[in-house]
């Protein structure tokens, strides 16, 4: 399908002409770059898999196709998730947070694992704080798996 017939088939309300927060119509806030971020997380354990980010355009092709597609802002281009990998991401559910500049992209990971370090999620180590960040040696930064 073309951008065009996605872009004249998906519109998006008006952000001045709607109430964002109690109304039913979907105005997504883009930032001054054009992008909006999108958590993909698994649609049945709600584990975050990745975090990427969305501009109009990959907005609306998620939408039709039905299958994640983001904007690359290294690359500075759409990316298929899984076009080339063939770990696609079929869309379930797309939740938007109250002043809708934000998105929860709630999917079925196909393939070995939405990281392109081939783990399952991009969020496999974690940060120490608090009695565990004050039980560190001085300086001692660690990356827990």
């Amino acid at each position: 399908m073309e951008q065009n017939d996605i872009s004249s088939r998906i519109v998006f309300a008006d952000r001045g002409k709607v109430n964002v927060e109690k109304g039913v119509e979907f105005a997504p806030k883009f930032d001054q770059n054009g992008l909006i971020p999108a958590l993909a997380m698994d649609h049945i354990t709600h584990e975050p898999l990745m975090l990427a980010y969305m501009n109009a355009e990959s907005l609306r092709m998620t939408m039709e196709l039905g299958e994640a597609v983001y904007y690359s802002r290294s690359r500075q281009e759409i990316w298929h998730k899984g076009a080339t990998s063939g770990h696609v991401q079929k869309v379930k559910q797309i939740l938007v947070d109250c002043d809708q500049d934000a998105l929860i992209v709630l999917v079925d990971q196909c393939g070995a694992g939405a990281c392109h370090t081939g783990h399952h999620s991009c969020f496999y180590r974690s940060v120490p704080f608090g009695d565990e960040l004050k039980a560190q040696p001085q300086g001692g930064g660690r990356h827990a798996a």
